[in-house]
């Protein structure tokens, strides 16, 4: 019996995670810390730093984990989480300067992985990894970048 899209889209983002788990284990972090710190990053490069609220929806991480999974990251003086100064109930994410050399280190290493764990399609940059990703993007209900 051939197996379900399901069933290797669930082995393949297992896979990937697992990875991810043990290539980040030496700088003290976890595939869902790294999604947190790489989504700061990013999104603080383009502009003032986001809410918890915003990063968990650019993310697609439910609010409580990534309240969750913030707290750890403050712990680790990876991140600060100041008061939101438009909203006294939200907090903002700020990476710390550890969190930001963290991160830098941190998405070296995820981009080597996904280098090496992309090879068999001609690496990340590809066209089979470009027609991949799109069909991936339609599958979440997202649009293509261009």
């Amino acid at each position: 019996m051939e197996p379900t899209l399901g069933y290797l889209v669930w082995r393949l983002s297992m896979k990937w995670r697992s990875s991810v788990d043990r290539a980040l284990a030496p700088l003290g972090l976890t595939h869902a810390q790294y999604v947190v710190l790489a989504s700061l990053s990013g999104l603080s490069a383009r502009g003032p730093e986001p809410s918890q609220r915003q990063l968990a929806d650019h993310a697609g991480l439910e609010p409580i984990y990534v309240s969750k999974l913030a707290r750890a990251l403050e712990n680790a003086s990876l991140i600060e989480r100041p008061v939101h100064p438009d909203d006294p109930r939200a907090v903002r994410l700020v990476l710390t300067d550890r969190g930001r050399k963290t991160v830098a280190e941190a998405i070296a290493i995820v981009h080597a992985l996904m280098a090496e764990q992309t090879a068999a399609i001609g690496g990340p940059k590809g066209k089979q990894a470009k027609e991949f990703r799109e069909t991936l993007l339609a599958l979440l209900g997202e649009n293509p970048s261009p």
